[in-house]
């Protein structure tokens, strides 16, 4: 097993925790979704996310699957990276498919940073994970271009982008270490430096929504858990808690 840096493992649980949040929070969704091809749709994107954070998490802790667990599920609530984004607890369908088309053209451009890593196995896990992901944009796409094209739907969605994008900037807070883990060869650039190209993005498909008018984002979130974190990791752990000492 490779040894790992604290400034790597700092990087690397933050991308994990946003993507097992992601997929929780997905899986949410699963038979309450407005139809049942959303159903389906949340569903395998949701297994594919927790694939992916499963996949990071390994790299972190080695192929031992309990420790692999207690990475994703027992963990202090200091001790998670995740962004608010993923943690946020949304009240409407429309937020949900924002935050979808916001994560995912985020998540793009993240792989895409670690796509040439020195880390054993991180590569391999962004080309995978790229793979999957290109369904998931293509998905988000479709389903944003349908609903934009009437205008009671068009007004939902963004009213929930004003919601909903003073957290998905958070997504590019930088994890303490970050420049270290860059220089050490885990990624090729500040996810920061990116951020540009996604709010780009952003405007082209919101109809030419200003991020210039949003406030910046709050610091050092990924230090601190949302009102929404407690609550969605006691679900989380509904059935570890059932028996803590089962093997499934």
């Amino acid at each position: 097993m490779t040894v790992l840096s604290e400034s790597a493992i700092e990087y690397l649980l933050a991308f994990a925790d946003d993507e097992h949040l992601m997929g929780q929070r997905y899986t949410e969704w699963i038979g309450v979704a407005p139809f049942l091809e959303e159903d389906l749709a949340l569903a395998s994107i949701g297994q594919d996310e927790l694939g992916h954070a499963a996949m990071l998490y390994a790299i972190v802790a080695g192929d031992d699957d309990s420790a692999i667990d207690r990475l994703a599920l027992l963990r202090d609530a200091d001790d998670y990276r995740s962004s608010w984004l993923v943690e946020a607890e949304f009240p409407g369908w429309e937020h949900t498919l924002v935050r979808h088309w916001l994560y995912d053209a985020a998540e793009e451009l993240r792989w895409e940073l670690v796509s040439g890593s020195t880390v054993p196995g991180l590569a391999a896990a962004a080309e995978r994970a790229g793979r999957e992901e290109s369904y998931h944009r293509r998905h988000a796409d479709a389903l944003v271009d349908a609903l934009l094209g009437v205008p009671e739907s068009a007004e939902r969605l963004q009213n929930a982008l004003t919601e909903v994008l003073p957290l998905a900037l958070g997504l590019f807070e930088a994890v303490d270490g970050e420049a270290m883990a860059i220089s050490e060869g885990v990624a090729t650039a500040p996810f920061e430096s990116r951020r540009s190209l996604w709010q780009a993005r952003v405007a082209a498909r919101f109809n030419g929504t200003d991020l210039g008018r949003l406030p910046a984002p709050d610091q050092d979130r990924r230090r601190r858990r949302s009102p929404d974190f407690a609550p969605l990791m006691a679900r989380m752990r509904e059935v570890y808690n059932l028996d803590p000492s089962a093997v499934w």
